[in-house]
């Protein structure tokens, strides 16, 4: 049976509610698969893209299946980012609003020990951690997951390009060896595929193309220009779109600091975010980047991983991406909760062909734009 709605899912009056006061009817592609087979106690390998509903996808059967009577770990969700373990339990906190004694915690570098010890006696039902933090807890027995019941690897290719591939074995041999298993994942790579292969035999298997009316609603335009002619072309576009909130996107760490530099020329406040600032430096700028302090955040696309402000309302490619798959992550900073988002990418006669390959690719549409430099 294909699902349309969330009513026909047979789902708890708590959850039905939650996703009520959030204005969701309807599931995703990702949730229409998921959901039924986890509920059935399935193991479960998706292949999404994101912005997609992941996180509702795993976060509804979990939610649906505790019991509110124990007092250990029920489900574990691991992720690749402090950022992205943060929006989760979020997340999962929104869907779960309705449901008694329920107590979510965040496990992630980044912050005091002690502070998360306090959280871990309080006896969370669902922990959502970064694999190096967890594992730090674990060994100092802060945190027992011998029994839990689920294990969600969300966004697995970047855990395992970040290198927690250790990390993830300790984990799985941490846990029971009947744990229910899934696995979200925007690109099945080989390390992804090793892990499947090991842990997750006989695993249902999931691939959900980008779907248009699972996208957020995002008008993109694709601008054709100089490079030299970029810096004049972001000015414009900011005041003729009323750009507030904005993330702008680049390949090297090289690059991001020199678009930076040129946007604060400009006169806006402006920020960056690559592979050479540390976490502690991460953690501050992303704070006050969600404070207002600057309304423009220059990254490269690993260090952005993980990374979720929902009221962006702009998002800048000021190269097109190396990846198909990259732009999607890309202009999916935006258009989220239901915004409306606009995307920009600057398209210089060299990177033409790319950009044509991810139009084709991605299937998403595109407005050619030009402005009055």
């Amino acid at each position: 049976m294909e699902y349309t709605s969330f009513d026909q899912m047979d789902l708890s009056e708590e959850i039905m509610r939650a996703l009520e006061k959030m204005g969701m009817k309807n599931p995703t592609s990702v949730q229409k698969l998921a959901i039924p087979l986890m509920m059935d106690n399935r193991c479960v390998i998706a292949k999404a893209p994101t912005g997609t509903g992941k996180t509702f996808a795993f976060g509804i059967p979990i939610l649906e299946y505790l019991n509110m009577d124990a007092d250990f770990v029920q489900a574990l969700i691991l992720c690749p980012t402090r950022e992205l373990a943060l929006q989760i339990c979020t997340e999962l906190r929104g869907l779960g609003a309705f449901i008694k004694g329920l107590k979510i915690c965040g496990i992630i570098g980044g912050q005091k020990m002690d502070k998360q010890v306090q959280m871990l006696k309080k006896k969370p039902q669902i922990v959502v951690a970064t694999p190096g933090r967890l594992l730090d807890h674990v060994q100092h027995r802060n945190i027992d997951i011998s029994n839990i019941y689920t294990l969600v690897l969300d966004e697995a290719d970047k855990m395992l390009d970040m290198g927690f591939i250790k990390d993830i074995r300790k984990v799985m041999k941490l846990t029971p060896p009947d744990k229910q298993i899934a696995m979200f994942s925007a690109t099945m790579s080989r390390e992804v595929m090793d892990i499947s292969w090991e842990y997750m035999a006989g695993a249902d298997e999931i691939e959900v193309a980008p779907k248009e009316e699972d996208m957020p609603k995002i008008r993109q335009y694709v601008l054709r220009l100089e490079e030299k002619d970029k810096m004049k072309a972001f000015a414009k576009i900011m005041e003729d779109y009323q750009c507030h909130r904005v993330m702008a996107f680049c390949n090297t760490k090289t690059r991001v600091r020199i678009v930076t530099d040129g946007i604060r020329k400009l006169g806006f406040k402006a920020d960056c975010l690559h592979g050479d600032i540390g976490q502690g430096a991460r953690n501050h700028i992303m704070d006050d980047f969600r404070r207002g302090k600057f309304n423009i955040l220059v990254a490269t696309d690993v260090a952005a991983r993980g990374i979720d402000v929902s009221d962006i309302d702009t998002v800048f490619n000021f190269e097109v991406p190396n990846e198909n798959e990259y732009y999607l992550h890309r202009i999916g900073r935006t258009g989220r909760a239901g915004r409306q988002g606009q995307a920009f990418t600057f398209v210089t006669y060299s990177q033409a062909p790319r950009m044509d390959d991810i139009v084709h690719y991605t299937k998403v549409s595109t407005e050619d734009l030009e402005v009055d430099l």
